[in-house]
């Protein structure tokens, strides 16, 4: 029999990476798929986030179709099974080349082909019905991360984000510089509640009508209402304390800020930089590590993007639920502090910081604001309207602070995770 094509060799390898080596997905991308033709790059794509986005029901039907687990030598099986099942469940891949191609990936040697095959043949028959029904969904989670959603949210929105995370369809959310509705128009998407344009995905981003003119940026619609919180900019210093990959950062400018944007990364500052010559926007930019950075200037506005578990992002990052666990969610929390008690030093006197993360966490969010207060007597809280930003009334926290979820404007493709507290220093 002849080879597999590469393409069906990467995604394996792909997968690997991530999930044996716990490479995030698009490094693993560049490593397995990165010499393959862009054709061949966006279907290695493709197999790896379907993989990875119904890992858990995938594995829940392969527990069943097998007679007994396969051992550690078995590892590769284990993976084209993974791999094979996501084409033919969710990429409408013929049956017969994915059986016979995953099959072949494991060579012409290997004990566990009859098995592989078997599998694959009972997907082709039985998956299709089984993996439809709605409870599969709930599979998708991660354990850790069902577990702890179930506990904060409730059943009903736990199914509600477990069903926002199941669509492969995931939709492209642009900020665009002026006329909203012109742009949605054009390129055949509806402007949002929130403000931001979304269309549906399909083709390279930079071949969109607009794109080399500098009229929008790709930023999800969650990720906008940060900047949202400090009102009207025009005129007003802004720091932007993590900035990259920019998308803040080019929001502000827009705005009318005057923004030194900050960041560790001198790489992801040129990529910043790059997206600001193309819209037309100015930014200070300074590489360094936020904890580090030394100014004697003051700010009316601050903006602390704090790295996080980024467990919000599911949506377009389904990797992300099996590169983390609940011990990631604890060893961040003192950066995070370190962090906001950094940008409070750089925060003016009735001057705002807002802090955010896009993680669902409260270890990450709600908790942390709780803790910097007490630290902080001289900030409070000013309080989120949800309604303002175009979201349902829940978004909004008992204590004011803003909570997306997935499953917010869940009826058009839902929206990231997102936490959000607006700071005012008295």
């Amino acid at each position: 029999m002849s080879p597999p094509p590469p393409a069906r060799a990467a995604a394996l390898d792909t997968l690997r990476r991530v999930l044996d080596r716990g490479q995030p997905l698009d490094e693993a991308l560049t490593s397995a798929a990165g010499r393959l033709e862009d054709r061949e790059r966006r279907f290695v794509r493709a197999i790896a986030l379907a993989s990875l986005r119904h890992k858990g029901s995938i594995e829940h039907l392969i527990a069943r179709y097998l007679s007994r687990p396969l051992p550690k030598s078995g590892r590769d099986a284990h993976l084209a099974l993974l791999a094979g099942a996501a084409q033919l469940l969710f990429l409408g891949s013929p049956a017969h080349a994915v059986v016979n191609e995953q099959v072949n990936l494991l060579g012409q040697r290997s004990k566990f082909r009859g098995v592989v095959n078997a599998v694959l043949r009972r997907f082709d028959r039985d998956g299709r019905r089984e993996i439809g029904q709605p409870e599969a969904r709930s599979h998708d989670l991660p354990d850790w991360l069902a577990r702890r959603w179930r506990a904060r949210f409730g059943e009903d929105t736990l199914s509600a984000i477990a069903g926002v995370l199941w669509q492969d369809a995931v939709p492209l959310d642009l900020t665009v510089k002026s006329d909203p509705d012109g742009w949605a128009a054009r390129l055949g998407g509806e402007v949002l509640p929130t403000g931001s344009v979304r269309i549906a995905t399909g083709g390279p981003v930079p071949d969109l009508e607009g794109f080399d003119e500098g009229r929008w940026w790709v930023q999800d619609a969650a990720a906008t209402l940060p900047v949202r919180l400090f009102g009207d900019l025009s005129g007003r210093s802004l720091l932007d304390a993590c900035a990259a990959p920019g998308g803040k950062t080019a929001q502000a400018a827009a705005g009318g800020a005057r923004v030194t944007a900050v960041d560790r990364s001198p790489k992801r500052l040129q990529t910043l930089q790059s997206n600001l010559d193309r819209l037309e926007l100015e930014a200070e930019t300074v590489a360094a590590d936020f904890r580090n950075f030394d100014r004697e200037e003051v700010f009316d506005a601050v903006l602390l993007d704090a790295p996080c578990t980024a467990t919000g992002t599911l949506r377009r990052h389904p990797d992300i639920g099996w590169l983390r666990g609940e011990a990631d969610v604890a060893a961040l929390s003192g950066a995070q502090d370190e962090l906001l008690d950094r940008a409070a030093g750089f925060v003016a006197p009735g001057g705002t910081l807002v802090y955010c993360t896009c993680s669902m966490e409260p270890e990450e969010g709600e908790t942390r604001i709780a803790a910097f207060l007490a630290r902080h007597e001289g900030f409070r809280r000013a309080p989120v309207d949800a309604a303002a930003l175009g979201l349902p009334s829940d978004a909004a926290t008992a204590e004011g602070d803003l909570r997306t979820l997935p499953s917010h404007l869940g009826e058009r493709g839902g929206m990231d995770g997102f936490f959000a507290a607006r700071l005012v220093h008295a």
